[in-house]
């Protein structure tokens, strides 16, 4: 627990860097759970001379959560974040616009990387740098998500053009506020990021 608390303190879920801080601690996680089931099974040998005893069961059993671990330091390390001048440029203009950055939302099909996204009552806008994001499946998945948490007539667009966002982003801040349901988005949108 200590060291989740170490790489996540700082970075929670949807905040600048998460990804980063994610995969440290999934790959450290991975390798301590790693080296707690081969130590276990030297220790057996070592006391016994023979692979057949009690610690080699222990450590057998231990590469069950160590093999989890291993699947979810995958999945992390398969994305990257927002790029550092990117993120400069969307907090100088983001305002006071309910945001969450490093978003990766996965469905059976396909995942889905996005840089940024900002929530202004119905309105969500997005920005990714992946150059091959598949916006009409990212459309047809979230908008499902969103209706069955509750959320109706939400409209949503990701944009893959840094100036055009914070163009828009500009225009969002314009917009009524309506923080309950702001972040009753976000919430939601937390809920289904991996």
């Amino acid at each position: 627990m200590q060291l989740k608390r170490l790489f996540s303190s700082v970075y929670a879920k949807g905040t600048e860097q998460y990804l980063k801080t994610q995969k440290r601690y999934e790959v450290a996680r991975t390798v301590l759970y790693f080296g707690i089931s081969i130590s276990l099974f030297i220790a057996g040998y070592l006391q016994t001379k023979s692979r057949v005893n009690l610690l080699t069961v222990v450590a057998v059993l231990g590469c069950l959560p160590a093999s989890k671990s291993a699947v979810n330091a995958i999945m992390f390390l398969r994305y990257n974040g927002c790029s550092t001048q990117a993120a400069e440029e969307i907090k100088n203009h983001s305002g006071s616009l309910k945001c969450l950055f490093d978003c990766v939302f996965t469905s059976y099909k396909i995942n889905f990387c996005i840089s940024h996204l900002a929530v202004r009552g119905n309105t969500i806008c997005g920005f990714t740098e992946d150059v091959n994001f598949k916006e009409s499946e990212f459309y047809k998945h979230i908008q499902e998500i969103l209706k069955s948490d509750g959320h109706k007539e939400v409209t949503v667009k990701v944009f893959n053009n840094l100036s055009k966002y914070i163009d828009r982003l500009s225009q969002m801040n314009a917009l009524e506020a309506d923080e309950e349901k702001s972040q009753a988005i976000i919430e939601t949108l937390k809920s289904v990021m991996l």
